[in-house]
C-alpha cells in the first residue's frame, strides 16, 4: 500500500467510543478520536456506526440506503411497500462538504414488517428483515440498503472520516456508542458501498487489515444464504459474525475461537474441557477460520466487541474511565478525548475485548 512514495504499514484505522450506563453523547467526540489518526487513511472510505441514536423510533427498522439513480429509488420502495408498512422517510441530513464528490441519493426508512409477510415466511422478523436486505442488495440495480438495525444507524461514504462525519452532521446525533474507520483498501476500490462499516441489522464491524482466506470464508458464510456483493474482504466479517451470534448462539469468546483460532499446538496445552471445546469449534467451523492481519471493533444492541488476528498483526489499544470504555489503533486516539484514563491496555493476540451495558442490552 503506497500513497505516493510514502508506505504506510499499519493501514486502517479504527476506533469507538462506549458508555456502560447507556448515557448518550454526541458524535462529535468520535470525530476527534479518529481525525487524530488522518494518516492511517487515504480519503477514499469513512464511516461511523452509532447505537442509541433513534430512541423515538427505537421500536422500528431503520434502513439506510444508497441510491445511484431515481429509478432505482422508485424500484426499491416498491418492494419495501410490498414488504413492509413504513413509519416515515426521509433524506438523511448532510452539509455540503467540498471534500465529498459524486453523491449518491441517501435515503432512511424506519418500517416494520407486514405481519403477513411474516406469517407467510414462516421466520422471525429479523431473519425476513435480513432476507429483504439481502434482495434489495442483490436483485435491484443501483440500490443498496448499508444499515438495517434497530436504534442505530451506519453513515459512510468516499472521503476522510472526519470529512464524512462533518458531511452526515454526526455531531447532531447522540448516542451511547460510536464506532469509526477510515480507510485504505489493500485489493479493493474505494466506493461509498465498500467503505466501513458494514453492517447487517444490529451487527455493524470495523476492520484494519487483510483477509488472506476471504474466498474460503466468503464460499462458507454463502453455503448459508449470505450474498458478498461489496467488492472488499471486509463484508464477510459482518456475516460471520451475525451468522454465528443470531443464528446459533454462539457467544463473543465461542466466536474468537473460531475466527482468530488457537494454533493446534496452544489448544493440545488446555484443560480437558477446554481443550474439547476449541477442537471442537475448529474442526466443525474450520472454512470460518479468518487468516491474515487484522483487528476489528464489533458493535451490536448494548455491546462493544474488539478482536485482533491470533498473531496480533494489527495493533489495537483499549482505554477505560469512569463509565467510558475507548478502543482505537493508536493511543494517541483515546487521549485525545481522555488524557488522564484508569486503565489502559492492549488485548492479546485472539483474546476478546467484550463490553455491555450495565445491566443487560439496550
Amino acid at each position: 500500500m503506497k500513497e505516493g512514495q510514502i508506505r504506510i504499514p499499519a493501514g486502517c484505522a479504527i476506533a469507538a467510543i462506549f458508555d456502560k450506563t447507556g448515557k448518550r453523547m454526541s458524535g462529535e467526540a468520535i470525530m476527534r478520536s479518529v481525525s487524530v489518526m488522518h494518516h492511517r487513511s487515504n480519503g477514499l472510505g469513512g464511516g461511523f456506526a452509532a447505537y442509541g441514536i433513534y430512541p423515538e423510533y427505537k421500536d422500528f427498522y431503520a434502513l439506510h440506503v444508497f441510491y445511484d439513480h431515481p429509478a432505482a429509488k422508485q424500484n426499491c420502495e416498491e418492494f419495501l411497500e410490498q414488504h413492509f408498512e413504513i413509519i416515515s422517510q426521509a433524506n438523511i441530513p448532510t452539509r455540503e462538504v467540498r471534500e465529498i464528490t459524486d453523491k449518491p441519493l441517501i435515503w432512511r426508512y424506519f418500517l416494520t414488517p407486514l405481519p403477513s409477510k411474516l406469517a407467510e415466511n414462516q421466520i422471525d422478523e429479523r431473519e425476513y428483515v435480513a432476507s429483504c436486505v439481502f434482495k434489495v442488495n442483490t436483485y435491484i440495480d443501483g440500490a443498496y440498503i448499508f444499515s438495517s438495525g434497530k436504534n442505530m444507524g451506519v453513515f459512510k461514504a468516499v472521503g476522510f472520516p472526519e470529512t464524512v462525519g462533518r458531511f452526515y452532521r454526526l455531531e447532531e446525533y447522540e448516542g451511547y456508542c460510536f464506532t469509526a474507520h477510515g480507510r485504505y483498501p489493500t485489493n479493493t476500490p474505494g466506493w461509498w458501498g465498500g467503505a466501513h462499516p458494514f453492517a447487517l441489522l444490529d451487527y455493524s464491524v470495523v476492520h484494519n487489515g487483510e483477509i488472506s482466506s476471504y474466498d474460503t470464508n466468503r464460499r462458507a458464510i454463502e453455503m448459508y444464504g449470505y450474498k458478498c456483493t461489496l467488492q472488499t474482504d471486509s463484508e464477510v466479517i459482518a456475516y460471520i459474525i451475525d451468522y454465528f451470534h443470531r443464528k446459533i448462539g454462539l457467544t463473543f469468546a465461542e466466536i474468537a475461537a473460531v475466527i482468530a483460532a488457537p494454533f493446534w499446538q496452544i489448544i493440545e496445552q488446555m484443560e480437558p474441557a477446554e481443550r474439547e471445546l476449541h477442537e471442537y469449534l475448529r474442526n466443525v467451523f474450520a472454512p470460518m477460520l479468518i487468516t491474515g492481519p487484522f483487528s476489528i471493533i464489533v458493535g451490536f444492541t448494548g455491546g462493544l466487541v474488539a478482536l485482533n488476528d491470533r498473531l496480533k498483526l494489527r495493533n489495537l489499544v483499549v482505554g477505560e474511565k469512569d463509565n467510558l470504555v475507548y478502543m482505537a489503533s493508536e493511543e494517541a486516539a483515546i487521549r485525545i478525548l481522555e488524557p488522564n484514563l484508569t486503565k489502559v491496555w492492549s488485548p492479546s493476540g485472539g483474546e476478546p475485548v467484550v463490553i455491555r451495558l450495565d445491566g443487560g442490552t439496550a
